[in-house]
């Protein structure tokens, strides 16, 4: 696997300001409420679907039983929302292709 780097909020709203001309506090605005939005869906219960990019989805999951590997002890594991992202066909095609 090779090593690349991270993608982050700057490099985002520095593409916005390339691209479309806007200042770079706007394009920083513009990238922090996209952001803002999707948290506030998701923290609403709401999944997230980006077309052509992917879904990020919300699960509930129940109370369960784990074992620690170490030492066999049974242990309860809480109920807890957990979020998982599914990439699109088109991301994973791009992505792949290299």
């Amino acid at each position: 696997m090779r090593s690349v780097g991270t993608l982050t909020r700057a490099d985002l709203a520095e593409s916005i300001n390339r691209k479309l001309g806007l200042s770079r506090a706007e394009s920083l605005d513009l990238v922090e409420s996209i952001l803002a939005k999707m948290c506030d869906a998701m923290s609403d219960g709401e999944n997230v679907k980006i077309s052509g990019f992917g879904t990020f989805l919300l699960r509930d999951k129940k109370e369960r039983v784990g074992r620690n590997p170490k030492t066999g002890v049974e242990v309860p594991i809480t109920p807890r929302r957990v979020m998982t992202f599914r990439a699109s066909q088109k991301l994973k095609e791009r992505v792949m292709a290299g």
